[in-house]
């Protein structure tokens, strides 16, 4: 997949792991991982990333004797789901032409 796609999906994920509650880490990768995998190597850039560009807000808690933090998406991180729906689809169409044309070579072949 290309890299760049790769991370504009992977950035959408985490987003999407916070829209209804916040979240930490260990349980963002946790919600992620049945669809795609994901790190803590390549988790914690993106939750940087995401926070300077005010998409999410940090807080930390203690939890067990350890600070935690917590992760909490912001309107700005909400509407750039948002966005991505509209954009969804425009790429679900694309899916679907790719898929119909393969479809049709392999009914064709029969």
């Amino acid at each position: 997949m290309d890299i760049q796609l790769k991370r504009g999906l992977l950035d959408i994920c985490v987003l999407s792991a916070m829209k209804n509650n916040d979240s930490y880490g260990y349980k963002i990768i946790k919600d992620i991982k049945p669809y795609i995998d994901i790190s803590e190597s390549t988790l914690y850039p993106i939750l940087r990333r995401l926070e300077g560009n005010g998409m999410i807000t940090v807080r930390s808690e203690e939890f067990n004797g350890r600070l935690r933090k917590y992760y909490h998406i912001t309107p700005l991180g909400k509407k750039r789901l948002a966005d991505f729906y509209d954009e969804w689809k425009e790429i679900d169409a694309i899916y679907q032409y790719v898929i119909r044309e393969d479809y049709d070579n392999d009914k064709n072949a029969v």
